[in-house]
């Protein structure tokens, strides 16, 4: 059994999307999953699961499609995965706000070229570092002044984004250390 944390895109923002957590934890269980938590109202889960993360990816995507009506982008790392994140975070010596500073989580490697065409000057004092599916984010006015959101990664790398603050994302780590709810 692998510890994975799955990353719902876009949900219970504003009126849309609204997925109650409870109703997900459940959702998660049906699928099969163990030891489902999850992590505030934005779509953040924590499972126990056998399968491949990207098979996790479409079940619960499906699931939710099926059962609640909605089209959600679900990525979903390994616990293992996770941690690598954090531990390489190579935007430390800047990001000196945790609300700040993000993880853009992307569904898929982006072609290099296309990360190539996005001047890092054009777009100070952002700053943004890309490692495999996973960009670094720091963005000192804040994420509602941020130029560089994951919309704009979405649209210019032609992946699905969703991020998560740099609290949200050790405390997602804290969780799948565990082996299930306390």
């Amino acid at each position: 059994m692998t510890r994975q944390v799955g990353l719902l895109r876009g949900i219970n923002l504003g009126a849309r999307n609204r997925v109650a957590m409870a109703q997900l934890r459940e959702l998660m269980e049906a699928l099969g999953y163990t030891g489902v938590e999850t992590l505030l109202q934005s779509g953040n889960v924590v499972f126990g699961s056998k399968e491949p993360a990207a098979t996790s990816e479409r079940r619960i995507a499906k699931r939710l499609h099926d059962e609640i009506g909605l089209d959600i982008k679900v990525l979903v790392r390994t616990r293992a995965e996770l941690a690598a994140v954090v531990k390489r975070n190579p935007l430390s010596e800047h990001a000196d706000n945790p609300k700040h500073h993000h993880v853009v989580f992307l569904s898929a490697r982006p072609d290099p070229k296309l990360v190539a065409a996005v001047d890092p000057a054009d777009y100070e004092p952002e700053m943004f570092e890309l490692h495999g599916r996973e960009l670094f984010m720091w963005w000192p006015a804040g994420v509602h002044k941020a130029r560089l959101t994951h919309s704009f990664w979405e649209r210019k790398l032609k992946v699905t984004a969703t991020a998560r603050n740099w609290n949200t994302v050790e405390r997602l780590l804290q969780l799948a250390g565990r082996d299930g709810p306390v």
